[in-house]
Parts: structure tokens; C-alpha cells; sequence
């Protein structure tokens, strides 16, 4: 089971991410773009394409929409304390890849 240091760490093995506040929550970001979230008493926050997201709410449990606007875009909640490092790794990299510039998916391949 995934805790907050494991989603930090692996978040920011990512190319060129960040760490840095949004509001009261940290958030992670590659190239000025927020692609995960986290914050105390709430699940952490992805920011997917809406086929991913769909795709993985019809799969996952542990995965649902941000009510609202946010997350018809493809912001998700993601409840990773239930998953092991490996599948929130998975999971961190589509994130990543949905904002991260061209040149840095194509060097470090597909999510």
C-alpha cells in the first residue's frame, strides 16, 4: 500500500517535476502545468485526459471523477493509499504525460 512519501517520490522521479503550493495543497508540476495534487483528509488529484479517466472510473473503484467542472476536464480523485507503488506509479505517469511538453514524452517515452 502507497503512502504520501511514496506519491512525492514518485511524482517528482518524473522528468523535469516540481513540487510546489496550490492553495492549501501541494501540487506537482512539469513545465508550469499541475498534473497531481495532494492535500490532508481528501484523495490525491490527477489530472487526465478524459478517455483515461473514463476508462479507469469504468475499472477502478478507487477512482473517480472531481464532481463539477474540473472533472468533466479530466481532473480525478484517486484513492492511492489502496494501491501498491507500482500501479500509482502507472497511474502518476499518464498524469504526467497529459501536461508535459512533446519533447520530454517523446525522450522518456509513452505513459
Amino acid at each position: 500500500m502507497s503512502t504520501e512519501h511514496d506519491l512525492r517520490r514518485l511524482a517528482l522521479s518524473l522528468p523535469e517535476t516540481v513540487e510546489a503550493p496550490h492553495f492549501d495543497l501541494t501540487s506537482f508540476r512539469v513545465n508550469g502545468k499541475i498534473f497531481c495534487t495532494l492535500g490532508p483528509d481528501r484523495p490525491a488529484m490527477l489530472k487526465l485526459s478524459r478517455e483515461d479517466q473514463a476508462n479507469l472510473v469504468a475499472a477502478d473503484a478507487r477512482i473517480t471523477p472531481v464532481p463539477g467542472y474540473w472533472g468533466r476536464k479530466g481532473s480525478t480523485f484517486v484513492r492511492f493509499e489502496d494501491m501498491e507503488a507500482a500501479e500509482l506509479a502507472g497511474l502518476l505517469r499518464t498524469a504526467w504525460a497529459s501536461v508535459a511538453p512533446k519533447r520530454l514524452t517523446k525522450v522518456s517515452g509513452p505513459a
